[in-house]
């Protein structure tokens, strides 16, 4: 009952998590990366807390498995053997069941190896996006000192051609002046 309530929640918060993504796409561009990543760490971890209850059941079912053969051994009558020869299938069937456990184990584990290295490469490509962002938003800046150094010096250039043309037109306008009146 527990594990079908957790289950439940693990299902809820995966379709919580469609509705979050969809929501991170509306934010505003300058938030919408970082939501997107809070976003993918939560699946990332909602992935983990999947692959820990699987992994949580897969222990119990061998556990009770286990322990229904143990019961069934010593519920088990022996009796003196007949004088036929008798082949033990039922060893050789235990046996095939347990390669079969250990197969279906190996299984499980390399399903959640797979998640958690498909987990990784999600990280890294998201990690590279921002890395490559913040290299952009650094030239960016660099530039953007660069070019205002610039127009500083160019307005600092052009005050002083501008005052030095007034005091020019001033000194023509006072010397027409003074040669025609």
């Amino acid at each position: 009952v527990v594990e079908n309530e957790i289950q439940a929640r693990i299902d809820n918060i995966f379709s919580n998590l469609e509705r979050l993504e969809i929501l991170s796409s509306k934010e505003p561009p300058n938030k919408r990366q970082n939501a997107k990543l809070r976003v993918d760490q939560l699946k990332y971890d909602a992935q983990h807390l999947q692959t820990a209850l699987r992994n949580f059941q897969h222990r119990r079912y061998v556990r009770e498995q286990q322990e229904r053969q143990r019961e069934e051994l010593l519920a088990r009558t022996f009796t003196a053997n007949d004088s036929d020869t008798t082949i033990p299938i039922d060893e050789t069937l235990q046996f095939n069941e347990s390669l079969q456990n250990a197969h279906r184990g190996m299984d499980d584990l390399i399903g959640s190896g797979t998640n958690i290295l498909q987990g990784l490469r999600d990280q890294r490509v998201t990690l590279k996006g921002t890395h490559k962002k913040i290299l952009d938003v650094a030239n960016m800046l660099g530039l953007s000192n660069t070019v205002m150094r610039l127009i500083e010096k160019r307005a600092f250039q052009d005050k002083y051609f501008m005052i030095g043309g007034m005091v020019l037109t001033c000194l023509v306008m006072f010397l027409v002046v003074q040669y025609l009146t």
